[in-house]
């Protein structure tokens, strides 16, 4: 199994307690975190780490909007790139509608090239309606968020592999002649044993039955879905039958899911680390409190090191094979992170 970890920005209320001049220092450690433990390195004490470092495209903080600092995932995807030499670099996921496809294709083939060839392309149709309309997007139906979807990936995909987007009239949008020069370092094979071609590897996020996993099947490199095993399978069932119908095979796309991480060494430790969650939860974000505690509580990956491998392992039985992994108190205390590099991923790899 593959890893990845997120790198705390503030979306999620993870930088409140950080001096704001304080922030990037601090991104810029666990980046370096994972740098050091990428590409099959041994960490300290044992065992090996990260493949992949992510953030979120999101501009205002969940689970409410407030004046806590989110930072902006492409503007950290060039920093980051400058800053590591290893690991790999993605968005879960980068929203289509918050940047014209033309326009995010020249900046990810350009944080490609200023990585050496490190950048995953997470990206999805968009959800938080505050941050839409707040931003001057509108916010249209899920029909039409997805068709843009479709659209943008299509002219994405279509500039790295030739250096140009040529003529594309969509519902949505409409370009002839972008030029996407530098194309992307990264190489992918184009169709059943073609050539390869610059790309940079295409994450479709979401489990929408009827499109999101149809885009994918007909687009993406890798998923991104339901985690746990009721859920992982029945999206792999629908994911499957779009292969099947549009002729792909279904064992190109590496099937990943994101999760929320609390782990002690023991029983008591979870509950000493849900309770300091709750604590800052209700300090930050009062009115959702009660109702954001219990998703970290039901998290599937809550537990001891031998609870979380027994939950990796059966999802890893269902084709989950890329876990990536968000740790609410990263800025401030990495002893979880350091559990999971010691006591997890190494019965994982």
């Amino acid at each position: 199994m593959r890893f990845g970890l997120f790198i705390p920005q503030g979306w999620r209320l993870d930088l409140v307690d950080i001096a704001p001049e304080d922030h990037w220092s601090t991104m810029l450690s666990l980046l370096h975190r994972a740098e050091n433990q990428a590409a099959g390195e041994a960490v300290p004490g044992g065992g090996f780490a990260w493949e992949s470092a992510w953030v979120y495209d999101h501009f205002h903080t969940v689970p409410d909007p407030t004046h806590e600092a989110t930072h902006e995932a492409w503007t950290l995807m060039a920093a980051f790139a400058a800053a590591s030499q290893r690991v790999r670099l993605g968005q879960m996921c980068t929203c289509m509608a918050y940047r014209e496809p033309t326009y995010l294709a020249k900046v990810a083939s350009t944080a490609d090239a200023i990585s050496g060839g490190r950048i995953e392309m997470g990206i999805g149709a968009g959800w938080y309606e505050h941050e839409w309309r707040a931003y001057g997007y509108g916010f249209p139906t899920a029909g039409e968020r997805l068709r843009a979807l479709d659209e943008g990936v299509q002219i994405m995909a279509n500039m790295w592999r030739t250096g140009t987007s040529g003529r594309f009239d969509g519902r949505h949008y409409q370009v002839d002649g972008a030029r996407c020069y530098p194309q992307p370092l990264q190489q992918l094979p184009v169709g059943d044993g073609g050539a390869d071609v610059p790309s940079i590897p295409l994450w479709i996020a979401g489990g929408g039955e009827k499109k999101t996993l149809r885009i994918a099947a007909q687009h993406a490199q890798y998923t991104n879905f339901a985690g746990d095993p009721e859920g992982f399978a029945h999206k792999s069932s629908v994911l499957q039958g779009h292969c099947d119908a549009l002729g792909r095979d279904f064992g190109e796309i590496t099937r990943s899911a994101n999760y929320n991480v609390v782990i002690g060494a023991t029983e008591k430790e979870v509950a000493d680390r849900l309770a300091w969650i709750e604590e800052h939860l209700r300090r930050w974000a009062p009115e959702r409190a009660d109702d954001e505690t219990g998703v970290w509580r039901e998290a599937y990956l809550t537990g001891t090191p031998e609870q979380i491998v027994e939950k990796l392992r059966a999802v890893e039985k269902l084709g989950m094979t890329y876990a990536i992994t968000y740790f609410l108190e990263a800025a401030y205390d990495q002893s979880g992170i350091e559990l999971f590099e010691k006591q997890v991923i190494p019965e994982l790899q």
